[in-house]
């Protein structure tokens, strides 16, 4: 028993070493073998084409398909290569006996082969020592062969049939696996050469003579019979491109790329499916003209009618897919003894062997889209839109010399209803599915912007398998024209108009959604520029709200805004841009992740029905849902927020964490804009600031006549202190001990040039930033300074009040005070101040600070509170009193007191550090 299963493991690990140095023919015999273990020993099963004599050991398609080249085929059993039948016994159970080549000839039942070995006198040497390989035609391929040929080699037997069968053999031993693929071997006849090809499909071919019985080992060599005569070849392509007289267009084109033709007449393995002088007349005059007058179209032209491999028509038994010179690809296949490419047949005559590949004459012209102009690329699934672009003049918009894409609804886009439209309308329509230049699939990003014939533009969304333009997704099938590219759509694009806020609130279910955003103070998320997605809830989500209950999740902001956001992502995820059949993890702006998967068209989020998608608005894309959606991993830390977020989702079972708290969400995402406006005195001069929320912005508008004072803040003001107006009087000497106390550097303004009026004013930068000051009618000047921090004290005088100065680009936490003169300044107390800042006289003063992307909120003053005054002069100094403790109670509560500085010294200035609430 051991000895037994030393012996069959022995005989297992022989048999997979002989697989695995075997070629693709001994494998497919191989195959063919298993078949048929059935019918007994060394039986093989074959597929015979039906109404002809044509056998093929078959590949597993041919076989489970039961035809080949598109013809029915039985199933045949013989003896495997090598093996023969014994009269009384299943199968093949015998091996072949082993007799020299010439009585191997007689054996694989070549008896005209034999019998030209015989007048030819080749019989003396393959019937004697040496070695060879002898490629045997059957009787069948003899009487294939033309008969004025065949007289002539048996009318001179001892020269040209002596030569034709030399031609036949290598004087050295070859079996299947020693025929490699673009092997090329030194006949017998002048060494002139023969082409060896071995497929994966497993067949061998000899300048495209199919080898149908193969490795019949003889004593001084071996024997491979084929179906049909081969010949000596000595002609390149090129050769043969200018000597065939059907050749002549193709001739002419090819003189016109001569670097190609050239290519042609050296070394190598290549196929040319050439077209004939007659199909070249049948091309339309214009389209011929084009092709031959640019010479990138020309060489990707002709570069499509060939290969770089050698196909012989015998091995084809099936549609296969081959990539041309110029990159793409085409179909070559067969039907029946017809060879066809692209799924017509065009063969003419087939397998014209030469000394560096083959030719196929076709009688018509192949057409590569990168030949084509854009608006030929419409193919038979896109008719609809090709015949409504023409019909509608879009065609002649795309004028020559021009790129464009076409982007191409299929033709179950244009339903009755759309096809009933306006034709105004429909033009609008399809403008916006043609780009104004050329746009190949590779080279669309995500966020890119195309613009339209119409003038629109359009956004591109990348997906991990897919790729779509506004609401409409592309399927396969991109091409790429001389002139432009075509992509393919699922829908007609649909410009959106408005924003989701705007969407949401004109659709009408949505009340209770948009009243949550504006208590959490994220409505501005619904309205402001960007690409977001959101799940928005109806009001059937919120069914049995109470005001309780409302006011239940409004007052802990933090949870409301959790909640909400968590319905939130950013990026637009539409539902054909969802990989199909997974679960696509979706992360929120909250920063838990949404489950969403899409199947059959329809889309589910947490397991929840979308009952509808693609929502398309100018900022997104809304999904609708039918309840509010929470993260199941996110507990609730009080009973009666879980209570009531219990009873508002059931599709999860929300957890309970005493004392959990929400953390708070930094609003880095809302771009906020806040205008305060101080009106003084009315005058039509108004002057509008809007912004990035990043910046904030300071006007103050003063002119020699004061008649309006307009403040304008975007983003959270950051003041902290505006001083009080003091009127005192100013003479020269003050104004000059002033600057001193000021310092080189020190930023000094004159707002109002009245002369009984001097503002002196000092800033803080907490952080280098940029400083732009701009006086209209003058230029602008930007200043960059470290932030120092400096506190000047004017000497002791009942006329001058301490002023805080600060070098640098304003932050606006310190406003230093403001000095008036009772008495008349003088011009030279004016010009000295007007020498510090380089500006002066009367006009209008901007300053303009530029904030960072994540600015600390600091309570600021409420300006809706400052009251106007008019000529009055009297009231400034009650007024100004007022202002100031306005401001105070608005911006110093949650500060720490400072403390005065003895006069002369500098103030060190304290850093706090603010401690943020604990999180989740």
């Amino acid at each position: 028993m051991k000895l037994l299963f030393v012996a069959s493991l022995t005989l297992l690990t022989l048999s997979y070493l002989d697989q695995v140095d075997s070629s693709a023919y001994d494998k497919i015999v191989y195959h063919s073998r298993i078949r048929a273990k059935k019918q007994g020993p060394n039986m093989c099963a074959l597929q015979q084409v039906m109404g002809t004599k044509k056998k093929y050991f078959s590949t597993c398609r041919n076989w489970y398909k039961g035809t080949i080249c598109g013809k029915k085929a039985v199933v045949l059993y013989e003896c495997c290569p090598g093996y023969m039948e014994l009269e009384g016994m299943r199968g093949c159970p015998a091996a072949s006996p082993i007799d020299n080549v010439y009585g191997t000839l007689g054996l694989l039942k070549a008896d005209i082969t034999k019998r030209y070995s015989d007048i030819s006198k080749i019989k003396e040497e393959i019937d004697g020592s040496g070695t060879y390989t002898m490629f045997a035609p059957t009787d069948d391929a003899w009487d294939q062969l033309d008969g004025t040929a065949r007289k002539a080699l048996e009318g001179n037997v001892n020269n040209e049939l002596y030569n034709a069968l030399h031609y036949h053999m290598v004087n050295k031993r070859l079996v299947t696996k020693d025929l490699k693929n673009d092997l090329k071997l030194e006949s017998m006849h002048n060494n002139q050469g023969l082409h060896i090809n071995h497929y994966s499909n497993g067949i061998v071919t000899v300048n495209c003579a199919r080898i149908i019985h193969a490795n019949q080992v003889a004593t001084n060599g071996v024997v491979h019979l084929i179906d049909r005569v081969i010949s000596a070849v000595g002609s390149t392509i090129k050769e043969v491109i200018n000597s065939n007289e059907e050749l002549g267009s193709l001739s002419a084109a090819f003189n016109v790329e001569s670097t190609l033709l050239e290519k042609l007449d050296q070394p190598g393995h290549y196929t040319l499916f050439a077209p004939t002088d007659n199909a070249f007349d049948s091309m339309d005059r214009e389209v011929i003209e084009r092709v031959l007058g640019d010479q990138t179209v020309l060489k990707a032209f002709l570069k499509y009618h060939l290969l770089n491999s050698m196909q012989c028509s015998e091995a084809i038994m099936s549609g296969s897919v081959y990539e041309t010179l110029e990159g793409s690809n085409i179909e070559i296949g067969c039907d029946g003894d017809s060879l066809t490419v692209n799924g017509i047949k065009m063969v003419l005559k087939k397998d014209i062997v030469t000394s560096n590949g083959v030719i196929h004459l076709i009688d018509q012209v192949l057409m590569p889209d990168s030949a084509k102009q854009v608006t030929e690329l419409v193919g038979g699934s896109q008719s609809t839109f090709g015949d409504m672009v023409s019909e509608l003049g879009l065609s002649a918009a795309m004028g020559a010399g021009t790129q464009y894409t076409l982007l191409a609804p299929l033709n179950g886009v244009f339903t009755e209803e759309v096809m009933s439209m306006d034709q105004r309308l429909l033009k609008i329509i399809l403008e916006n599915h043609i780009l104004k230049l050329k746009v190949t699939l590779s080279e669309l990003y995500n966020g890119q912007l195309l613009e339209t014939l119409g003038g629109n533009f359009l956004r591109v969304f990348i997906y991990r398998t897919a790729v779509c333009i506004e609401n409409a997704c592309m399927v396969r099938g991109s091409k790429e024209g001389s002139n432009g590219a075509l992509h393919l759509l699922t829908s007609l694009i649909k410009m959106p108009k408005t924003t989701m806020y705007e969407l949401l609130e004109a659709d009408g279910r949505f009340t209770v959604f948009l009243s949550l955003m504006e208590s959490a103070g994220l409505t501005e998320l619904l309205k402001q520029e960007g690409a977001y997605t959101v799940f928005a809830p109806t009001d059937d989500a919120f069914d049995g709200l109470t005001e309780e209950d409302m006011t239940l999740l409004t007052n802990d902001v933090n949870a409301l805004r959790t909640i909400l956001l968590y319905h939130f992502s950013k990026g637009v995820f539409l539902n054909g841009g969802l990989e199909g059949g997974v679960t696509n993890m979706i992360k929120t702006i909250q920063g838990n992740n949404l489950q969403v998967l899409s199947v059959n068209n329809s889309i589910q989020v947490n397991s929840v029905n979308v009952p509808s998608t693609d929502l398309m608005a100018s900022n997104g894309v809304v999904h609708v849902v039918k309840t509010l959606l929470y993260p199941g991993d996110l507990p609730v830390g009080r009973e009666e927020l879980l209570l009531l977020l219990r009873r508002l989702i059931k599709y999860i079972q929300i957890k309970f964490v005493a004392g959990y708290t929400y953390r708070e969400i930094p609003l880095t995402f809302i771009k906020r804009i806040i205008t305060t406006t101080h009106i003084v005195e009315s005058v039509p001069e108004v002057k509008v600031i809007e912004t990035d929320p990043s910046l904030i912005k300071v006007t103050r508008v003063i002119e020699r006549q004061p008649t309006v004072t307009k403040v304008t803040i975007e983003g959270e003001p950051k003041f902290t202190k505006v001083t009080r107006v003091i009127e005192s009087a100013s003479s020269d000497g003050e104004i000059e001990e002033i600057t001193k106390l000021l310092g080189e550097g020190s930023e000094v303004k004159v707002i109002e040039t009245d002369p009984s009026l001097i503002k002196v004013t000092r800033v803080i930068e907490r952080q280098p930033t940029v400083t732009k000051v701009t006086i209209e009618g003058n230029s602008t000047r930007t200043i960059r300074k470290k932030p120092i921090v400096k506190e000047t004290v004017i000497k002791e005088d009942p006329k001058v009040s301490k002023i805080k100065v600060i070098e640098g680009d304003p932050t606006f936490t310190k406003v230093t005070r403001v000095i008036e003169s009772t008495g008349a300044s003088s011009d030279g107390e004016i010009e000295e101040l007007t020498k510090l800042i380089n500006e002066g006289g009367p006009g209008i003063t901007t300053i303009t600070k530029v904030i960072k992307k994540e600015p600390q909120i600091i309570e600021g003053p409420d300006f809706s509170q400052i009251t106007s005054f008019k000529d009055n002069p009297d009231l400034i100094d009650a007024e100004s009193e007022r202002i100031t403790k306005l401001i105070q109670r608005g911006g110093s509560q949650k500060r720490a007191a400072v403390r005065r500085s003895p006069a002369g010294m500098k103030k060190r200035v304290r850093l706090v550090r603010h401690h943020s609430k604990p999180s989740q």
